[in-house]
């Protein structure tokens, strides 16, 4: 097979693409990963330049890795600044190193698209090839599936990381959720929606073709806001949520508190085959308890009433075991050129992933519910 290096996706069709994989994570979607190229959310001043591997049996797409050559490690979600600061002080470059992921997003899901393993391993080798060939100094494979990890060889050094997902053991509703839990974490749950309720706080919960042009307005506004409060750059515009809204329009959810008519939080989601991915949100009022039911409640009702199996709320956070969503690892892979760092760098994710492992032990002695599962 035949190995291009893409520097678009738009230079082939969606069906293509979409071929390659089963359509239950969006976040691999043609849509997605197109979108943000076409509407201006990735930029080289912010160190993304596309760079998808293909394969190709003669005109077929017969493999596909996402792929961004980096020069900073923003918006990643595995952090390796230490890495690049030991390059740095041994004079050596980091940068500029090839990541396949989902930029702005660290949800698992395939990064190694094919209809059968023996292409994806031959996707991967041409993966190894092509960095070795290019003179990059590594390549990062973050957030991939449990399946593809089997895939990779020694050297590709190993790296894992605990989020806090939510799953649905059967529960018809809420209050089935809750009465799952002991009674102070239910307790304290009643009285955080309590709050809200008595605020006068009512959510609308909006699909992407059920959303009018305000509504898209507000939601990107609740999202531009939040980054503003923390100094960083908001990298999706306008067009790319109303993009989504229009190819994709029952993957997107967008969950809006009102005071009487005004919108004054929201939380954007993205939804796949059986999970809910909560992404962004903000808010315009300060109110007790509204962060929890915007990106939290009404995202476990969403899951409830459509019978999905789990609800990722993004990562980070252990505020998020007191309210159902308990320890669940995620990893990713990386391959270092040079021998003396790969070798050092393997020990120190040996150590990392031992101390993570005793972590995600502790934060599991501290689930809500009365019985583990």
């Amino acid at each position: 097979m035949q190995v291009r290096e893409l520097d678009a996706l738009a230079s082939i069709e969606a069906p293509q693409w979409d071929a390659l994989h089963d359509g239950g994570n969006p976040f691999v979607s043609y849509a997605f990963l197109e979108g943000l190229e076409r509407y201006g959310c990735l930029r080289r001043d912010w160190g993304w330049t596309p760079r998808h591997l293909t394969l190709w049996d003669g005109d077929r797409l017969a493999a596909a890795a996402p792929g961004y050559l980096k020069t900073n490690s923003h918006g990643e979600f595995v952090f390796d600044h230490a890495w690049a600061h030991a390059y740095a002080r041994h004079g050596m470059d980091y940068f500029p190193k090839w990541l396949f992921a989902v930029p702005y997003s660290p949800v698992t899901g395939p990064r190694l698209l094919a209809r059968d393993e023996a292409t994806r391993r031959a996707l991967l080798a041409a993966i190894g090839e092509r960095v070795a060939a290019a003179g990059l100094p590594s390549a990062h494979v973050n957030f991939h599936t449990d399946a593809e990890d089997a895939l990779f060889g020694e050297d590709w050094l190993p790296r894992s990381d605990v989020q806090y997902h939510w799953r649905n053991r059967g529960w018809e509703s809420f209050d089935a959720f809750l009465a799952a839990m002991d009674h102070r974490h239910r307790k304290n749950i009643r009285q955080e929606r309590a709050k809200v309720a008595r605020a006068g706080v009512e959510f609308r919960r909006l699909h992407g073709d059920e959303a009018s042009e305000a509504q898209l307005d507000a939601i990107h506004h609740f999202y531009r806001q939040t980054f503003a409060e923390y100094g960083n750059a908001p990298a999706l515009t306008r067009d790319f949520i109303e993009h989504l809204a229009r190819t994709v329009p029952r993957n997107l959810l967008i969950i809006l508190a009102y005071l009487g008519e005004t919108p004054v939080a929201g939380a954007l989601c993205l939804r796949g085959a059986g999970t809910l991915y909560g992404r962004y949100w903000g808010s315009d009022a300060v109110l007790p308890g509204l962060h929890f039911e915007t990106c939290y409640y009404q995202g476990i009702e969403y899951c409830l009433e459509q019978g999905l199996a789990r609800f990722e709320p993004g990562a980070q956070g252990e505020h998020k075991i007191a309210r159902g969503f308990l320890p669940a690892f995620v990893c990713s892979r990386h391959w270092i050129a040079d021998p003396a760092f790969r070798t050092a760098l393997r020990q120190w994710c040996a150590e990392e992933g031992e101390a993570t492992r005793r972590y995600a032990a502790t934060l599991a002695r501290h689930s809500p519910f009365r019985e583990a599962g």
